[in-house]
């Protein structure tokens, strides 16, 4: 089987981590958020995944060479020369995706993070017989979204309504497909959207069909949703009892702390904290709801919550960081430095308090 994975362009919305790799290179629970979606397609039999991209295909490539591999999986690029959407690079990436098998092949958009119920999603696909199969996720507040009005029974989708003023469901998207060959033949080479354009004429055919995703679903492609979908993720590893969490005297509910990073005395962390490789955390440090990527050093007493702090920073003694700080690679905050919300570029040298959300040029 194979799978094309939608990357797209520049990541604005996760500047100032985006300023130094492409979007799904940026460590999410300690490996780049892309290999998440990889590792689940690599362990149901797909052999093939292709990336659209349209922004640094060379950093990317270079980067999954190691990964292709180590995980035994062929990875490709299509590279678009103008934004397509979200169906145009199904259209540019036609050759690749096509064999003779006549399989279903996956879509995965590459912010979203999920339990990757891919296995299921193939059988439920084989049983309604169907042209394509959507994952759908229930959320809160779906006016925010394009809700998904769907048959319970069956899953077969009735019609899309965009960002519902009254209620008519509460089922969107979660950016998981499973669609056969068939479906290229609708799809033309231009800018074209996946969402608005082709599933309602599958739907319209009565042939498209939307399967309710267990377990949790985050887009974390902004800080804000970052950092809640590090919640759910490190709460999904709980629910399966995973050893990849950490425990001991100095650790409050979910984190995970790479195996090279090295805790001082006394320091409390957690919960949904996540440490990346060759981090230093001195003594008497306090994290909590955080990413600490890797090669950072916290020095003494440093307090550190709701923030995520980019690679090889330091952040200097009784400094306290909280409140969406998102700081860029290679920052450094001074000693009893105070962060409120602050937005740090890369190669930065904090010598005075931000006091208020801002952005550091």
């Amino acid at each position: 089987m194979k799978a094309l994975i939608l990357v797209g362009g520049f990541g604005t919305r996760l500047r100032p981590l985006t300023l130094s790799v492409p979007k799904p290179l940026v460590d999410f629970a300690n490996k780049p958020m892309i290999l998440h979606q990889i590792e689940a397609l690599k362990s149901i039999g797909v052999t093939e995944v292709v990336l659209a991209i349209n922004y640094q295909p060379e950093v990317m490539l270079n980067f999954l060479k190691e990964f292709e591999a180590k995980l035994g999986i062929k990875i490709t690029c299509s590279q678009e020369t103008e934004p397509l959407g979200t169906a145009g690079p199904l259209a540019l990436a036609r050759d690749k995706l096509l064999d003779d098998s006549g399989e279903p092949f996956f879509v995965l958009n590459s912010d979203v993070i999920s339990e990757y119920p891919l296995k299921e999603m193939i059988e439920f696909h084989k049983a309604h017989g169907g042209e394509a199969s959507i994952m759908v996720t229930k959320v809160d507040e779906p006016s925010k979204y394009g809700v998904v009005v769907m048959e319970e029974k069956t899953g077969l989708v009735e019609k899309f309504v965009e960002k519902p003023k009254l209620f008519v469901g509460n089922k969107i998207n979660a950016g998981i497909y499973l669609l056969n060959p068939s479906v290229l033949t609708r799809i033309e080479l231009k800018p074209t959207s996946i969402e608005k354009e082709v599933f309602p004429k599958i739907a319209a055919d009565k042939k498209l069909y939307a399967m309710v995703l267990p377990g949790f679903w985050m887009d974390i492609g902004q800080p804000r949703d970052y950092i809640t979908g590090l919640r759910l993720y490190l709460d999904s590893l709980k629910k399966r009892s995973s050893s990849k969490l950490a425990s001991g005297p100095h650790i409050v509910g979910n984190v995970i702390v790479d195996e090279t990073a090295k805790i001082g005395e006394g320091c409390l962390i957690g919960p949904d904290v996540a440490i990346g490789p060759g981090c230093v955390v001195e003594a008497g440090v306090r994290l909590s709801r955080c990413t600490v990527m890797r090669g950072v050093r916290i020095k003494k007493h440093a307090c550190i919550s709701s923030s995520i702090i980019g690679w090889h920073s330091t952040i200097g003694q009784w400094a306290r960081v909280e409140n969406m700080t998102i700081l860029g690679e290679d920052v450094h905050v001074c000693d009893e430095i105070y962060s409120n919300g602050g937005v740090v570029l890369p190669h930065k040298e904090i010598k005075s308090s931000i006091l208020k959300p801002e952005i550091v040029m």
